[in-house]
């Protein structure tokens, strides 16, 4: 699918991995809706990129009713541009680590792992049910008869998860399991869905880490030996779009480096 003249919805787009992917798709050509809850960034994107085709949609992700008006305006804004959505990026996502039960033999709380759940999994899906009546009645492209690509974030701890990242592995573990899923119910509509997992990437996430936890992860580090940028998931995102025969799968985005059982 070309980018050029297409609208992609971008969640978590303010920050991290999601302000480079609506940065890259931007340049080449695309019309991009950022669903964030940070506004001041958002805001910034938009003065930098311009407004002609970047618009910011405040939104929490994790209330239903935030996010469906923010995809209502998203939509009307995308109407407004003439040019049809091609893609959904649901790329707001958040850690919050802790062990199932703690060393004085207490269970962790169970908001804490329903916060991490409630946007990762819950949030993912509202996101993407809400912007699906909009991409199967966009035109097809007149060769492969293409209407759009989902492309959801994963992680290497879906496949490799540490201690204490119970909430967050089985939240990115749900979203590695989406993707084929997704990819068989949307064929009929010309919809394709795939998955990426990253490992060890700059990100805010990443930078609230302690400099121990940094140092160990630098260590097991394959090549390059240094965490990915996001220029990197961005060109692995704009590979998605572009690369029709891309679908159901997740590709991990991390070096060739798996992640230890202990730091």
């Amino acid at each position: 699918m070309h980018i050029k003249d297409r609208s992609f919805v971008i969640s978590g787009g303010a920050s991290g991995l999601g302000e480079a992917t609506v940065r890259d798709l931007h340049a080449h050509g695309g019309y991009i809706a950022i669903l964030d809850l940070n506004v001041d960034n958002g805001e910034r994107i938009v003065r930098e990129l311009g407004a002609d085709r970047t618009s910011f949609f405040e939104v929490d992700i994790s209330d239903p009713e935030s996010t469906a008006s923010a995809v209502k305006k998203a939509m009307t804004w995308i109407k407004t541009t003439g040019k049809p959505i091609g893609g959904v990026i649901p790329a707001a996502g958040v850690g919050m680590p802790g062990k199932l039960i703690d060393r004085h033999n207490e269970p962790i709380p169970l908001d804490r792992l329903e916060f991490v759940l409630n946007i990762n999994i819950r949030g993912v899906i509202d996101l993407i049910r809400l912007c699906l009546p909009h991409m199967t009645t966009t035109e097809p492209t007149p060769d492969d008869k293409e209407r759009g690509v989902i492309v959801l974030v994963s992680s290497s701890a879906a496949f490799d998860g540490q201690p204490g990242q119970l909430a967050y592995a089985a939240s990115k573990g749900a979203i590695r399991s989406m993707a084929l899923v997704l990819a068989r119910d949307l064929a009929m509509y010309g919809i394709r869905c795939v998955a990426i997992a990253p490992g060890y990437f700059e990100s805010a996430m990443t930078a609230a880490m302690s400099q121990k936890v940094r140092s160990s992860l630098e260590r097991v580090l394959e090549f390059p030996a240094r965490p990915g940028k996001g220029t990197d998931f961005a060109q692995m995102v704009r590979h998605c779009v572009e690369n029709v025969m891309l679908n159901g799968e997740c590709v991990r985005l991390d070096g060739a480096t798996r992640m230890p059982s202990r730091m």
